[in-house]
């Protein structure tokens, strides 16, 4: 096999940490790749699951012998603490590894310090290499991290001049198989999804992720929340079923805020402490206003189609905003078409920017 670059290494460690998405929780993606003395790929891996071996271990236990005198490209600074398993740091010296890549500075006080123990142990250490894209790929978990909350992600889906329903309340469908069978692919990769009662009420969604042209579940199912203040989920409602787990979060569990509602930062700091570090918001207008004009929104992921109502509901109610000054602007990072629709992903700008 021919001898790769650093940087080349790191962009399969970063592919390589993706495959992780969705079953890591609480904890990171992290993907590594080992290059031998020359500069070959002799090992790589990703963290899989939580509770599973790391990334490193993963890799090294493919190098064996050849990871001595040897370069580890990770995504992540290796772990310094003995959790589930033990530290990668110390992992790393027992192999003989001789240099260490990182991409991204571990955040995490309990885990962090790999990099130190690296170098306390004469081992070269290589930090900032394909920064910005490692971070962009386990952004979920450093926001968590960062924040105290999980990062969320609004996805709705619209015509092209912005409903959500025809004026009856019928939506079924506004945008195409590819587009649907794309926001289930999306529920795979994160550990929470939430909708509003009102939705329940109207559609009895089921949330899960699943095959749409077979109906088989994916082996991953996100924690279903519904806000739902007063407690008005319907006993029989599919939410309720044993496909998935399910949290009916109430104002008796986490709270009201002053305006009678459910108190959002309340609700995400309580998804916090279950371990969920990805949410994506579904619905309803109401509840996706709510949660911008709390700024509580990290990413945008709307599905456009190319349809017109004039009418009905509109994919966003009240956010807070009552002048144009005040407008969320958002920073496209993504568009892309799906089928006959278009996947506009975005990014909403800290105010005052």
């Amino acid at each position: 096999m021919p001898s790769v670059s650093v940087d080349e290494a790191m962009g399969r460690a970063v592919a390589l940490a993706a495959r992780g998405l969705g079953t890591t929780s609480p904890n990171p993606v992290v993907g590594c790749v080992l290059l031998d003395a020359a500069g070959e790929v002799v090992g790589e891996g990703f963290h899989a699951y939580a509770g599973g071996p790391h990334a490193e271990i993963v890799a090294l236990a493919q190098a064996g012998d050849r990871a001595r005198g040897g370069t580890a490209v990770v995504t992540l600074e290796p772990c310094d603490h003995t959790g589930r398993t033990g530290p990668c740091s110390q992992a790393l010296i027992s192999a003989g590894v001789g240099r260490v890549v990182i991409a991204v500075d571990d955040p995490n006080p309990i885990a962090a310090g790999g990099a130190a123990t690296l170098r306390a142990a004469g081992i070269e250490v290589v930090t900032g290499v394909r920064t910005a894209e490692a971070e962009a790929g386990n952004i979920a978990w450093l926001t968590a991290v960062r924040r105290g909350r999980p990062y969320v992600i609004w996805k709705y889906a619209a015509t092209l001049d912005g409903r959500s329903a025809a004026a009856d309340g019928t939506s079924m469908w506004i945008t195409g198989e590819e587009a649907r069978m794309d926001v289930h692919a999306l529920r795979a990769t994160v550990d929470a999804v939430i909708v509003g009662v009102g939705t329940v009420l109207a559609d009895d969604p089921r949330l899960t992720a699943r095959n749409l042209r077979d109906g088989s579940l994916a082996i991953h199912q996100p924690l279903r929340v519904v806000a739902d203040t007063h407690g008005r989920t319907p006993a029989g409602a599919q939410v309720r079923d044993a496909a998935a787990p399910t949290w009916i979060a109430t104002a008796a569990d986490v709270g009201a805020g002053p305006d009678g509602r459910l108190d959002l930062t309340a609700l995400l700091r309580g998804l916090h402490q279950r371990g969920v570090r990805a949410v994506l918001l579904e619905g309803g207008p109401r509840l996706a206003g709510a949660f911008l004009a709390a700024g509580l929104v990290d990413r945008v992921v709307g599905y456009v189609a190319p349809k017109l109502l004039g009418a009905g509901a509109p994919a966003l109610a009240d956010a807070g905003i009552t002048t144009i000054a005040d407008v969320i602007d958002l920073d496209i990072t993504e568009v892309t078409r799906i089928g006959s629709d278009l996947r506009i992903t975005a990014l909403p700008r800290p105010r005052g920017n």
